[in-house]
């Protein structure tokens, strides 16, 4: 039986961790003993990891990390307290900060810390880039190791003389698209021959069994529903759809936007709709195990963003027949195709009010993109099968 470690940040909302649930939810645990590690070991899709799935204890040093700086004195904890001043002091430099992302200045002095694992393995994955990746390098020992990359690599900042040393570490780099697969290896031209693709796993029975479970939207309205899935970052572009929002409700449509997920611009963008004074049509509804219900429930759903690194949320909108009004980020041209089963507009907030106009006016429209989205494939269950491909190569 192989043993496999699977690493990532946390399993709270997100596309990667999604991604990682469904792929672990498709493993044959009759020939695999799969251990994951979180460093964070909380967050919405927790409850839905496989029983068979170990789930390791956070390494000593970053648990000591989540204490506060008066239990580490207490503790006379002296040198996770000079390693974690070390990082924020990193972390405000403006020097630093314009060279390499926040996961390489942390990764920098917080590795000096964090000792070994202890346990071998057959396989090791980093699910993620960032911290996932440097410790799957540095701190685990396995006859094989494979990353994910599933962000715009360019765009997220990442410095390439620091992570050169660890991507050079592993046997297999797997982007989640071709996009994403073409801007690494313009990046981080070592490795190309060892990096491919493998598309998140979409499963269209399981979303479509989930999404007519009880619950979804529960106010009673009964105008046109637009919905966003994403967290409350800047890449997923909620400035933009709280202008195009503004704009909407000048025209005087009754509609509400709904908004699922969480982040560290919450606050600003509450601000920001308290200014538009649109408290009663832009709504945060917060996280949940399933938002399918909502998306089944949804009449149009509108992806912002800036940058994607694969769209998953588009994917399991198209799987809904859902409209879809989403701006131009590269990768969504591998997902939509303008005015057959989507609209693709500018990433600006008068081209997505326009485009959200379009669909809402035009029920020709709408019905010629249910008609194109209903004889899709979208489904990609079969991705497992490289996965496999790639653990039995040890």
């Amino acid at each position: 039986m192989k043993k496999i470690l699977f690493v990532i940040d946390s399993l709270s909302s997100g596309g990667a961790e999604k991604s990682l649930v469904s792929l672990l939810t498709l493993l044959d645990y009759k020939k695999y003993d799969v251990d994951l590690l979180m460093f964070s070991p909380t967050g919405l899709y927790l409850p839905l990891l496989p029983k068979e799935v170990n789930v390791l204890e956070v390494p000593k040093f970053i648990k000591i990390q989540h204490n506060n700086i008066m239990h580490l004195i207490k503790n006379k904890n002296f040198k996770e307290l000079y390693l974690r001043f070390r990082a924020s002091f990193s972390l405000r430099n403006p020097s630093a900060k314009k060279n390499m992302h926040s996961a390489q200045i942390n990764w920098r002095w917080m590795s000096k810390g964090i000792d070994k694992l202890s346990k071998k393995y057959d396989i090791a994955i980093a699910y993620s880039q960032g911290t996932p990746t440097y410790f799957v390098a540095e701190k685990v020992e396995a006859v094989k190791k494979i990353c994910w990359v599933n962000t715009d690599y360019k765009k997220a900042s990442y410095s390439k003389a620091f992570d050169a040393k660890y991507y050079n570490q592993y046997g297999n780099v797997i982007a989640v698209s071709d996009h994403n697969k073409e801007v690494f290896i313009n990046e981080m031209p070592s490795v190309k021959e060892k990096t491919s693709v493998i598309y998140d796993i979409v499963s269209p029975k399981l979303i479509k069994s989930m999404s007519v479970n009880n619950g979804g939207f529960q106010d009673g309205f009964d105008g046109i529903r637009i919905l966003t899935i994403g967290r409350l970052v800047d890449v997923k572009g909620y400035d933009m759809a709280i202008e195009a929002c503004y704009k909407l409700k000048k025209q005087g449509y009754k509609f509400r936007w709904y908004v699922i997920g969480e982040g560290n611009l919450k606050v600003k963008l509450e601000n920001m709709i308290k200014e538009f004074q649109l408290e009663d049509t832009f709504v945060f509804l917060g996280i949940f195990q399933n938002p399918y219900v909502f998306l089944n429930q949804c009449d149009i759903y509108v992806q912002p963003s800036r940058f994607e690194g694969y769209g998953l949320a588009i994917a399991e909108a198209k799987i809904l027949q859902r409209p879809i009004v989403a701006t131009n980020f590269t990768v969504i041209h591998n997902q939509i195709q303008n005015r057959e089963n989507g609209l693709i507009v500018n990433m600006n907030p008068e081209a997505i009010y326009q485009g959200i106009k379009e669909v809402i006016e035009d029920n020709n429209l709408k019905e010629y993109f249910y008609r194109n989205l209903s004889g899709e494939d979208v489904g990609t269950e079969e991705e497992i099968n490289k996965v496999c491909c790639l653990i039995e190569s040890v």
